[in-house]
């Protein structure tokens, strides 16, 4: 007789009642343990140890050698669903196939990254796919979709979305707060993530270290309202690191940690990353909090439930049941050509007036000059290459070593001090790996490397070249190419491969000395010591003798060498030699992404760093025939070299492959069709503030800006060229059905991306100038065409409706395009849609949330209270909120005014102001009914202002009747 296996491991029941069956016989203690990050095996049921979190945005990062993908905006850059599902397909196996070598590797993936990247100076711009949530959803579908897999019940990984909600700042990122008003809310931020959940591929989310409207996003009440509403799976929520602590540490929004644990658990947290691998801190505070009564084990159980069926999908408890674990597919030929595609398809043409593509037959040479010629960079998410391609690279294989030359562009220099020239020691290779060699689960814990000597001085000088990549922020490398960086013990060695690190130790800044011509002092940034020369080598000056903020400062102690710098040669000389002699110029600028933008690091401005400003002009004085390629993740505004250049291209950083595909690009091998997945603006002056999270009020993003910008939403050139016939939209039931017939009438096999647009005409409230609603690339032979068809669902016509809380599609006529880009529109028609108006709002039966208003001027949104809701307060004398349309009926009597704090409330109706005053109340979730006397019939706009500190919950009117 075949013995029966426990229920929990039994496969032919369903996973719940498997998980209904565990979780009676786990203890209290063992349920409360697998609330952590690191959840320990539960040795007497033979279950094993669980992890939530791995790293694999484009790639499996952190644990050593994978395929490395481009960046998530280089994949946004592509437009192409198809291409980026089978990325994330090549992602999950090669996942599977690490966690089969090595168990450290999770199958819980966080990724994708789906927050907008509504502000180009988010340091964090690589991480995402586009500025627009329709792109965003597609690509972040197609993603999980390929980590997941098709099976109907077993995942491959299990991907979670980041970063929930409304996060595009590091500045402050853990105390600021970002003020979305609901139309924001509903219309875009959690738009990416809605189609996305609602597509069945993810498995959970990762709430942002931001608050939203005064709350942070870890006891957000939208996690339940919304997340959980969208989908009848079951979702996890992964908390970020170390945010479980930050509720009480750095934003005090908590007394103690465990109201705040308490808080997050019921909000809908279910496993906390905090204190790395030691689990006993927050398991600690579990346990204290179901003691003093703020959580009960209902709580508890819940989230282990959730745990449980993510690691049931996952086939961790039917090991001979599960499809993929016996996945061993890595670094194939197919992953290989796989990452070449995508790079290719990433790549952006924004200017041409002939000059592309090069002729591979043709005679002549080609100069490759610039910072990032010679790079193959990553960053922070990425994986350790196993292929590596720069440009250099890839010119020369294409076109012929013999036909490349190359100057990189750094400026060379020496430094002298009083002890000397500064030296680098010779020195044998060493036994240490340069950083990101070997996997880790926590790169920001691998140490510079000690085992190469440090630097000292002497008779003989060293070369050194210097790069400025903005705002003062310098790297150095010596003649070998090694950068150098500064170890746990303080001492300055030429000893990184790249500059890395969650804190760098490769960058570092000059300060001038008062009263010493051409002195300066160099500080390093990473630990803000000066850099100092001691009889033993030279190193950094310890914690007493750091910088202190302020160039210049005349007295920095006796541990801050002064040096002299001489210059060698400056970059751009050695450019515009290259350039001068040969007969096209390729310039490839761009950043290195563990300096000035990436997390932790927002951008101050959109300008190219001066240094590689002066390297492109130089290559074009010396060379009209000059390309500019921009290897960056994030856009730069290039107005001046996009008005003197024959030729520009952008590209994310490409991975693995990204030379070679800069380079089938250049010679024709493949015609351009990557397709900017944000707006290129023509300076600063455009951006709106970094905190500034209402992109209607504002007018941000492609959707609201009214200005011309250097680049528009989904720009791309191609060798080849397309034309557009045959637009139809038509109303089918809850679809709209649009179609139009594309051809390539050029003379070359390219790529398109058909972009399908919708506006509205006559709106009644403020809506986008133009709103992406389909888009499809497909690859045409000249002469074919190929007709290009969408399904659009009604409801995203529509808008949210804050006069009456809803989702509304408005009566109407909209206007359908089909073109290029978002400004490059080839055909127009006009579809109209039946519905019934909104209407004014109903003021007397619903009155005025305060955060529903149309407009507003000086003000931001706040918690309510710390478990839900919204108010309002002023962050300038001058504000306003203004509700449009309000129905007062056949009259009112008095208002009644909801509000903490003190001072007072204008309510201006028809023209006439009442003010009522608000009387100190006892802290800001205090909220307490002032009511006046106001009279007013019929429809008009009330405007309102705060004064003092007052935070406006509600308004609610007493009709005159009443």
């Amino acid at each position: 007789m075949t013995e029966q296996p426990q229920p929990f491991r039994d496969p032919q029941l369903p996973f719940a009642r498997r998980i209904d069956d565990l979780l009676q016989r786990l203890t209290l203690d063992e349920r409360i343990a697998m609330l952590h990050q690191f959840a320990p095996a539960v040795d007497r049921l033979g279950i094993g140890a669980f992890r939530t979190g791995q790293e694999a945005l484009h790639g499996v990062a952190w644990m050593g050698a994978a395929t490395v993908f481009p960046q998530a905006v280089g994949l946004g850059a592509t437009w192409n669903d198809d291409l980026v599902r089978r990325v994330g397909e090549a992602v999950g196996n090669e996942v599977r196939a690490k966690r089969a070598k090595d168990d450290r590797v999770g199958l819980n993936v966080w990724a994708p990254t789906v927050n907008l990247l509504r502000h180009p100076l988010w340091g964090r711009g690589e991480e995402g796919y586009a500025e627009d949530a329709s792109l965003t959803s597609a690509i972040a579908v197609a993603y999980t979709r390929g980590l997941r897999g098709d099976h109907p019940h077993y995942w491959r990984t299990a991907p979670v979305l980041k970063h929930w909600l409304a996060h595009n700042n590091e500045t402050d990122r853990d105390i600021s707060s970002s003020s979305v008003r609901p139309r924001v809310l509903h219309e875009y931020d959690l738009r990416a993530f809605r189609d996305a959940v609602r597509a069945g591929a993810v498995a959970g989310v990762m709430p942002a270290y931001n608050l939203v409207n005064g709350r942070p996003n870890h006891v957000s009440p939208l996690l339940s309202q919304q997340l959980r509403r969208w989908t009848e799976q079951s979702l996890v929520v992964c908390s970020d690191a170390g945010a479980p602590s930050n509720l009480v540490d750095s934003e005090h929004y908590f007394d103690t940690h465990e109201e705040a644990t308490a808080a997050a658990l019921k909000a809908g947290v279910d496993s906390f990353t905090d204190h790395g691998q030691d689990s006993t801190v927050m398991t600690g505070r579990i346990r204290r909090a179901l003691e003093q009564g703020h959580l009960d084990e209902t709580d508890i159980d819940t989230a282990v439930r959730r745990l449980l069926e993510l690691r049931y999908s996952l086939g961790e408890f039917d090991p001979g049941l599960d499809p993929y674990a016996d996945t061993t597919v890595f670094d194939t030929a197919e992953h290989r050509a796989l990452a070449q595609e995508a790079a290719e398809q990433a790549v952006v043409l924004l200017k041409n007036d002939g000059l592309l593509p090069l002729d591979p037959g043709a005679p002549g040479t080609i100069a490759v000059v610039g910072l990032l010629a010679d790079a193959c960079k990553l960053d922070w998410y990425s994986g350790t290459l196993i292929h590596r391609s720069t440009p250099l690279d890839g010119v020369r294989t294409r076109f012929g070593a013999d036909r490349v030359t190359f100057a990189e562009g750094a400026d060379l220099i020496r430094l002298k001090c009083a002890a000397g020239w500064l030296q680098i020691p010779d020195a044998d290779a060493g036994t240490g790996t340069g950083q990101g060699a070997e996997g880790a689960l926590d790169p920001a814990l691998l140490a510079g490397r000690t085992d190469l000597p440090p630097l000292t001085c002497g008779d003989s000088p060293s070369e050194l070249a210097l790069v400025d990549w903005g705002n003062g922020v310098l790297t150095l490398r010596d003649p070998d190419g090694r950068y150098l960086s500064v170890a746990e013990d303080g001492y300055v060695r030429a000893s990184a491969d790249e500059p890395g690190g969650w804190i760098v130790q490769e960058t570092f800044r000059w300060e001038k000395v008062e009263g010493h011509a051409g002195g300066h002092r160099l500080v390093h940034i990473g630990t803000g010591g000066y850099v100092s020369v001691a009889a033993d080598g030279v190193k950094v000056a310890g914690v007493d003798e750091k910088d202190s903020g302020h160039a210049g400062v005349a007295d920095a102690g006796p541990a801050a060498t002064v040096f002299e710098i001489e210059v060698v040669e400056r970059g751009e000389d050695a450019v515009a030699r290259a350039a001068s002699a040969a007969d096209t110029v390729l310039v490839v600028v761009g950043n290195d992404p563990h300096i000035n933008g990436r997390e932790t690091e927002d951008r101050t401005t959109l300008d190219l760093p001066a240094h590689q400003e002066r390297i492109w002009r130089a290559a074009h004085a010396a060379n009209p025939r000059t390309v500019l390629a921009v290897t960056s993740a994030y856009p730069y505004a290039l107005t001046d070299a996009a008005a003197a250049l024959p030729a520009l291209l952008w590209t994310a950083h490409g991975g693995q492959a990204a030379g070679t595909a800069l380079a089938r690009i250049l010679s024709g091998d493949v015609s351009p069709a990557g397709r900017l997945p944000q707006t290129w603006y023509t300076s600063d002056a455009e951006l709106p503030g970094l905190l500034d999270y209402d992109i209607i009020g504002s007018r941000q993003t492609y959707l609201y800006y009214e200005g011309t910008p250097l680049y528009p939403f989904g720009h791309g050139l191609s060798y080849s060229a397309f034309t557009y016939t045959g637009l139809t939209a038509e109303r089918d039931g809850d679809r709209l059905r649009v179609s139009v017939t594309v051809t390539n009438s050029g003379v070359v096999a390219a790529d398109e991306v058909a972009q399908f647009y919708v506006r509205a005409l006559a709106p009644s409230v403020v809506r986008p100038l133009r709103q992406l609603v389909g888009h499809r690339r497909l690859h045409l032979s000249p002469g074919a065409g190929q007709r290009v068809e969408f399904a659009v669902p009604v409801t995203e016509l529509g808008h949210w409706d804050v006069a009456h809380g809803r989702w509304t599609v408005e009566p109407g006529a909209y206007e359908v395009r089909a073109g290029a880009s978002a400004t490059d529109i080839r055909l127009t028609t006009v579809v109209t849609v039946d519905g019934e108006p909104s209407g004014p709002r109903p003021v007397l039966h619903h009155g005025l949330e305060a955060a529903d208003y149309d407009e507003q001027l000086g003000t931001e949104i706040v918690d309510r209270t710390k478990t839900d809701g919204d108010a309002v307060t002023a962050t300038a004398p001058g504000n306003e909120l203004l509700f449009r349309g309000c129905d007062f009926v056949a009259g009112t009597r008095t208002v009644e005014v909801s509000a903490a704090g003190k001072g007072s409330v204008e309510i201006t109706v028809d023209g006439r102001t009442t003010t009522v005053d608000i009387p100190a109340t006892d802290g800001p979730y205090d909220y307490r009914g002032h009511e006046t006397p106001l009279t007013a019939s019929g429809v008009h706009d009330v405007q309102v202002t705060l004064r003092g500190t007052v935070r406006l919950a509600r308004i609610t009117f007493t009709g005159a009747a009443e």
